[in-house]
Order: C-alpha cells, then sequence, then structure tokens
C-alpha cells in the first residue's frame, strides 16, 4: 500500500482518456477533478470533441470532485449545449454524487442511466452478450 501523502496525491491527479464509439465521445476519467490544472484539461479533453453527437464524461474513477472541477462541469454543460452536443455524466461514485447535489447548479448536469448509456452506444443485448463471451 502506497504511503498517505501517495495515496492522497493518487486521488488528486487526473488522468483522462477518450475514446469515440460511433458519434459519442466517451471522457473516462481516473483520479481526482480537484484544481485549476485538473479542470482545465477536463475542459480541454471535453472541447476537442466538436464532432461527436454525445459527450458521455465516464466519473466511476473519479475519487474527489472539488470546486474548480464543479465549476468546469458546468461550462462543459454550456459549451457542449451551445455546440448542439449532449452532455451526460455517467457513473460517478457516491463522493462525487454528493458533490454535485450540494451544489444547487451543478444538480442540473444529467447523470444518465446505463440503459440510456447503452442505447446513446447503440448497443443491444446481442452486443452485449458478445461482449460478455469474448472477455
Amino acid at each position: 500500500m502506497p504511503p498517505k501523502g501517495l495515496q492522497d496525491l493518487e486521488r488528486v491527479m487526473l488522468d483522462i482518456n477518450v475514446e469515440k464509439i460511433g458519434n459519442v465521445a466517451v471522457v473516462h476519467c481516473e483520479g481526482g477533478i480537484v484544481g485549476s490544472d485538473a479542470a482545465f484539461r477536463l475542459r480541454d479533453a471535453v472541447t476537442q470533441q466538436r464532432d461527436a453527437r454525445v459527450v458521455l464524461l465516464d466519473l466511476s474513477g473519479v475519487g474527489a470532485l472539488e470546486g474548480d472541477g464543479l465549476g468546469m462541469l458546468l461550462f462543459l454543460q454550456m459549451w457542449t449545449r451551445d455546440q448542439g452536443i449532449q452532455f451526460k455524466l455517467f457513473d460517478p461514485p457516491a463522493s462525487v454524487r454528493q458533490s454535485l447535489e450540494r451544489t444547487r447548479s451543478a444538480a442540473a448536469v444529467e447523470i444518465a442511466r446505463l440503459g440510456e448509456v447503452l442505447s446513446l452506444l447503440g448497443w443491444g443485448p446481442e452486443e452485449l452478450w458478445a461482449s460478455s463471451r469474448a472477455a
């Protein structure tokens, strides 16, 4: 187990990976969306997806979401709307949901359910079954 200081650093460092699936850009986030550096990295990753119909922000790996990160989610929600792009959050951990709920305006950011995500990606039962058998 890493030392406590290292655990805290890993919690706040942000790693972003973008995957295009059809006209959906899935932005996978791992770590923390804390501070302006992380917020601006997230902004850059999302605003590069101008040709996407949907930006799906996968927050399943996010351990912390604080001030600058919350503000950036609101900015990205407005930016995507102005670009005609749907913006949806997916699978935020309980601590991230609580951060969103504490901020009234951030509560307006849409959190997609699994069924909606599968529909956006064009995955039906057949694709899920095939992918689970291939694993």
